[in-house]
């Protein structure tokens, strides 16, 4: 092969060789590893054999499919849908017809084998009338490609000439039954067949063994490969009618600078997260001539079409003629032209059952010079519909490439009957799916199921939050609680092994495309700059920014003058707050969504002491500073704060030799020998007995305070300080 890699083991095979469930699983783990072959989530694989029947004990034949919403690349064993294959295949005799046909799902899980209780697939009854054991159906580009060619019929039988191949033609039907005995009655008439190319779809291919099924996929795709890619070569510089526009040299910076901008504008129902691309592919595509007409159609695979809705939004900017004020000025009608179509195209096709209208908002815009923004309910969500969108894009660069001088062909192959040629639009060659049939899909009343299958959205899902002082104590807690409660998070820290670490923490509880890491510098405003750019890149914007960094010196540990501990103490805990805020509100105001900023003060803001001056004094100027930029701030952002006592546990405030420091002050025994942590929970008792509760102070109970100010629970909350001090009553206040 040329561009695949075959990577069946016979060793890991032979582990498997008395669990076809388990072979199936490795196949289809091997196919979903490689997005050339199939995208995350798409495609679908399958296996028949005999198992005992768990009421008689005789051996029956059962179908193994993958289950509705699984990928191929991560599924497990648990992933497929088990159902009796002589139970599926009498489904034929009750069918009523292509107008019934999704009356035919609900009989699926009375087909369902012994206890096994996945969600059988849509495409079931499509493996399960092939007469063949083993069965892959996958989107690989290159297939597609051919499959959305105006001239695809006539390419096939090209390919099938060029590399002695019997693929056949399927003309586009919606998956489900009725396309399921299309392939069962084309494979009946054309027993030589190999595979088969389903029109604006995919491709179907087989094996009498495990290993047959596999290698015969990857050969088949590995060749339309070669032959899609040589019309490529051919074309070369012209590909999508040439280049139009260059990459702006400061993409990365203008694409930081809109990002926040274009999200508040695409959040008329929901916030979004936001993915950024600029790859060479996505560059190559959005700066071409034939970009905006070629988006304009949509996608053709179903698939694609159910990521990245009826088209993406081109916005029609001249990256080198106009600024990024100008491109602003094109968002917002662009985004509200959008909508409008996108609402008419909801109520043209709409039926009385019709799944509600969802959100009219794009989820992929294109900007020529810039590259591709795309959007989703969170970062996988958003990063997956970028990579369908590359997807499209490779199909509808192989499609062009295919285009012949002999023009399009008066019957578009796509069609399954002549008259229906009408209601597919092509430019260059390249075949769109009907925008009715783009309707039966996303509107489908099984994928509205499949949709209401997914689980619930956590509180601070689609929120995104800057946590500086994140690698330690209280901002490390509080960037895995925020985590945990769904939020994307980018933990910031002057330390940045500090700050990498308790983002993989926080990861383990969320997922690792959810929370990032970054280095900040309260006292450079560069450097807060730079995360706040570094944040919209990653996520698409800023939702919340929160802070628990601060510097606790102490006069006779320090080892500096007195002058140098009072100003680099205020520098980092009263002006680099303030620094932080005031980047943070320019990217709030260029949004224009609800956002919060949680700062931490102390109890040593109200009670006075002797010995830690800089730092009390520092904290009751945050306290003030919280309720000014409350007042400044509002009613587009909320500011709050929490005033924690003594907080030992995890912070850095309180190295080993500090601890015995203050063990020795207030006459604690200890061991020299005692480890770290158990000198700070005596240290932290001490602390505690001052308290009403008598209980430590811990980075929890902070965080517990910090989320409750950043969530939808404290909205009517601003200008506000709470006190996590366990009662110390020298900080009530007067």
């Amino acid at each position: 092969m040329k561009y695949l890699k075959e990577l069946w083991d016979e060793h890991e095979v032979d582990k498997r060789k008395n669990d076809p469930l388990d072979l199936l699983r490795y196949r289809s783990n091997l196919l979903g590893v490689d997005l050339r072959i199939t995208n995350f989530g798409g495609g679908n694989t399958s296996s028949k054999f005999e198992l005992p029947d768990p009421l008689t004990g005789q051996p029956v034949r059962v179908l193994a499919v993958k289950g509705s919403g699984g990928d191929l690349g991560s599924i497990e064993k648990e992933g497929f849908a088990l159902l009796y294959l002589d139970g599926l295949e009498q489904l034929q005799s009750i069918y009523r017809g292509e107008n019934h046909e999704d009356e035919m799902v609900s009989y699926y899980p009375l087909c369902l084998f012994g206890e096994n209780r996945v969600a059988p697939s849509i495409d079931t009854a499509l493996h399960a009338f092939l007469p063949f054991p083993h069965v892959d159906h996958t989107h690989p580009d290159w297939a597609i490609a051919l499959a959305a060619s105006a001239n695809g019929k006539d390419k096939l039988e090209e390919f099938n000439r060029r590399f002695n191949r019997d693929l056949a033609w399927v003309p586009w039907q919606r998956p489900g039954f009725e396309l399921a005995l299309m392939l069962k009655h084309i494979v009946e008439a054309n027993p030589k067949c190999e595979g088969l190319i389903l029109g604006s779809h995919g491709l179907f291919t087989w094996g009498e063994t495990q290993r047959e099924c596999y290698t015969n996929t990857l050969s088949i795709i590995d060749q339309l490969g070669e032959f899609v890619l040589e019309h490529q070569e051919r074309v070369g510089d012209d590909l999508f009618g040439g280049a139009e526009y260059k990459i702006r040299e400061n993409a990365r910076h203008l694409a930081a600078a809109a990002l926040p901008y274009l999200r508040g504008k695409l959040a008329s129902q929901k916030r979004l997260v936001g993915n950024y691309d600029n790859s060479p592919t996505v560059m190559e595509f959005v700066n071409s001539g034939h970009a905006q007409a070629l988006s304009r159609l949509g996608t053709s695979c179903p698939d694609h079409f159910i990521r990245t809705k009826i088209r993406p939004l081109y916005i029609d900017w001249s990256p080198h003629e106009e600024d990024l004020g100008q491109l602003k000025q094109k968002i917002g009608p662009a985004v509200d032209k959008y909508r409008g179509e996108y609402v008419e195209y909801y109520q043209s096709f709409a039926q009385p059952g019709s799944p509600t209208l969802r959100d009219p908002n794009p989820t992929v815009v294109l900007i020529p010079g810039l590259g591709m923004f795309t959007f989703g309910k969170n970062k996988k969500e958003a990063r997956i519909t970028s990579e369908f969108y590359i997807n499209a894009i490779h199909v509808m660069e192989g499609a062009t490439a295919l285009c012949t001088d002999g023009g399009e062909p008066e019957v578009c192959p796509q069609a399954k009957r002549g008259e229906d040629s009408r209601h597919f639009t092509s430019f260059w060659n390249y075949v769109a799916l009907p925008v009715k049939e783009a309707f039966r899909i996303e509107y489908w009343a099984l994928e509205e199921a499949k949709l209401r299958r997914q689980p619930a959205e956590k509180e601070f899902s689609r929120k995104i939050f800057l946590v500086v002082g994140g690698g330690s104590g209280i901002g490390r807690e509080t960037a895995r609680h925020l985590a945990e409660l769904g939020a994307h998070v980018v933990v910031a820290d002057k330390n940045a092994e500090a700050a990498a670490v308790s983002a993989a923490e926080a990861s383990e509880v969320s997922s690792r495309a959810a929370v990032k890491s970054c280095v900040l510098d309260l006292v450079d405003p560069s450097s807060i700059a730079k995360a706040l750019k570094e944040t919209v890149l990653e996520f698409g914007g800023l939702d919340g920014v929160i802070n628990t960094a601060a510097l606790a010196p102490v006069g006779d540990e320090a080892g500096s003058s007195l002058n140098e501990i009072w100003n680099r103490t205020l520098e980092v805990n009263v002006t680099g707050n303030f620094l932080l805020a005031e980047e943070a509100r320019k990217l709030f105001a260029e949004q224009q969504l609800s956002a919060v900023i949680v700062l931490t003060s102390s109890a040593n803001a109200i009670v006075p002491k002797q010995g830690s001056e800089p730092y009390d004094v520092s904290k009751t100027a945050v306290s003030h500073l919280i309720r000014e930029l409350a007042i400044g701030l509002a009613p587009l952002v909320r500011v709050n704060g929490i005033a924690p006592a003594t907080v030992v546990q995890g912070s850095l405030m309180f190295p080993r030799e500090r601890v015995i420091s203050r063990l020795k002050h207030y006459e604690i025994p200890y061991e020299e020998n005692e480890p770290t942590d158990l000198l700070r929970d005596k240290l932290a008792e001490v602390y505690a007995r001052r308290t009403l509760m008598k209980e430590p102070i811990t980075p929890a109970d902070c965080a517990e305070a910090i989320c409750w100010l950043a969530s939808d629970r404290s909205a009517n909350t601003t200008g506000h300080i709470i006190p996590v001090d366990g009662g110390l009553k020298e900080a009530f206040m007067r």
